[in-house]
């Protein structure tokens, strides 16, 4: 086996079947990365040595009967804010730069059990704050497709990754677009699944109202077989929950990946709204005209189509931002150097030791946020600004529910723009925070949403449409998700 040639699920088809074996897929994705990774540096971390231990084990345990996945087999990217047993876990940041946990995130174990190589972690913005990749302590993940523009993030180093053909299938998170985003800048296909129905036990915390570990990879039927994979009850996790007793999308995807047919390609009676705020004048020209054609490729196949309003969208940036940065603030308040990660060299008693370890261990945009989560937290300030932004999200959510009883599905872009080049958002942080126009509403709403490539701008980087659903709508996002990727692959 010479490179990644195919996608996940053919590649798990060919393992069983002794066409491929284990040990070769990890060959080629290590060759993939000696190749490629010194110019994009999607990974910090190479578990080389273990990779190659556990292909001999899963070899055995597919020949025994021991593992039954379809993706047994197939190497894997993790984020490095997604804790692994036994390897390092970083966040991208000084302040866990030697920090190996002892136990590995629920999202992990269930694909270990399932028989998926892990072949290293990857890059991302510093405790996933960022939209780039840019503010990882450990350097810039690059655009596989112009290594002058960004990944995106915070998933940039996953996105990057898959993008590249390091691997085919990775891990990452997503708290205000961190999935979709750069899978729509690197050209990949990523999924935020609803609030809950992957355990957030073992990711180490941003925004816990927020976070949501999901798939990405080359095509939508390996993101949903590896949501079958995730999507487990986990009592670790009090806001996970049991996905089997809903209208399942096991049986469906299982349906549609093996098979491609044509009855799943039929729209009819499917309502689709592309709300205007998210192609307005603001909105880069190619980026617009992507949106424009997926909706008309998806009225071809029978759905009805037709514009809508998502009248609260002005205020999602700043709802967004004050939810995360005030969660930020708490959840970043353990990093002390007290217990374990960064502590400073040089300082004179407890309370200097806590500064330097805090302003030394953690990047500027890290200190940023945490400055502004705990102002609006403060005596003061909390019911002026943190509350007021509990209230906007409320109503948020209630504008989405309303949009989801008039429609099954929304189109829209992922990001404003194609991938900006390196160094531009960094100059400016507002800019950076407006490229997630288009994502943060999802999460504010514990909804999900798929993005998928669909063309490129005229610089030649990708563009990518995003499909958004009601709460438990991954089926019908697969649905037609299926069908854009088809279309998109026959233009």
């Amino acid at each position: 086996m010479e490179r990644m040639r195919w996608d996940a699920l053919s590649l798990g088809e060919k393992i069983r079947s002794g066409e491929v074996s284990v040990k070769e897929a990890v060959d080629a994705a290590y060759r993939a990365i000696e190749e490629k990774d010194a110019k994009v540096h999607a990974f910090l971390t190479l578990t080389r040595e273990e990779a190659y231990r556990r292909a001999e084990e899963v070899q055995e345990g597919i020949r025994k009967g021991l593992y039954s996945s379809r993706l047994a087999g197939v190497p894997i990217a993790v984020k490095d804010n997604i804790c692994t047993r036994g390897v390092r876990t970083t966040c991208a940041s000084r302040m866990l730069e030697n920090f190996v946990p002892p136990y590995s995130a629920t999202a992990w174990e269930l694909l270990e059990r399932e028989g998926l190589i892990l072949i290293g972690k990857t890059n991302m913005d510093e405790f996933a704050m960022g939209s780039t990749t840019e503010t990882s302590a450990f350097g810039s993940t690059k655009n596989p497709r112009n290594l002058e523009h960004v990944a995106g993030g915070s998933s940039g180093g996953s996105c990057a990754a898959v993008a590249a053909g390091e691997v085919l299938v990775a891990l990452g998170s997503d708290t205000g677009g961190s999935i979709r985003q750069p899978s729509s800048y690197c050209g990949v296909t990523g999924l935020k699944p609803t609030y809950g129905t992957v355990s957030r036990s073992g990711l180490v915390a941003y925004a816990s109202s927020l976070d949501q570990i999901g798939p990405i990879a080359t095509s939508v039927a390996d993101c949903a077989a590896l949501l079958e994979l995730l999507a487990k009850k986990d009592e670790r996790d009090s806001t996970s929950m049991d996905r089997s007793d809903l209208a399942g999308i096991g049986e469906t995807v299982r349906e549609w990946s093996k098979t491609v047919g044509e009855q799943e390609k039929n729209l009819v009676g499917v309502r689709v709204g592309v709300p205007k705020e998210y192609v307005n004048e603001h909105v880069q020209p190619e980026v617009r005209r992507a949106v424009e054609e997926a909706a008309e490729a998806l009225a071809l196949r029978g759905a009805e189509v037709e514009s809508c309003s998502l009248a609260l969208s002005e205020y999602v940036i700043p709802t967004y931002y004050l939810i995360a940065c005030a969660e930020a603030s708490s959840n970043l308040e353990r990093f002390d150097g007290v217990k374990y990660g960064y502590r400073s060299k040089e300082y004179q008693g407890l309370h200097e030791m806590y500064k330097k370890s805090r302003s030394e261990g953690f990047g500027e945009e890290v200190k940023r946020r945490i400055m502004l989560g705990t102002f609006v937290l403060s005596s003061g300030y909390y019911d002026a600004y943190y509350l007021k932004a509990l209230r906007a999200k409320a109503l948020i959510k209630k504008e989405f529910d309303q949009l989801f009883s008039r429609y099954d599905l929304l189109l829209g872009p992922a990001a404003p723009t194609t991938a900006p080049k390196l160094g531009t958002s960094l100059q400016d942080p507002m800019l950076m925070y407006l490229s997630d126009i288009d994502t943060v509403a999802v999460n504010l709403a514990g909804l999900p949403a798929l993005t998928l490539p669909w063309s490129e701008d005229a610089a030649g980087l990708p563009v990518g449409v995003q499909i958004l659903a009601d709460c438990f709508g991954e089926k019908k996002i697969f649905r037609a998700a299926s069908c854009l990727e088809w279309d998109s692959k026959r233009r």
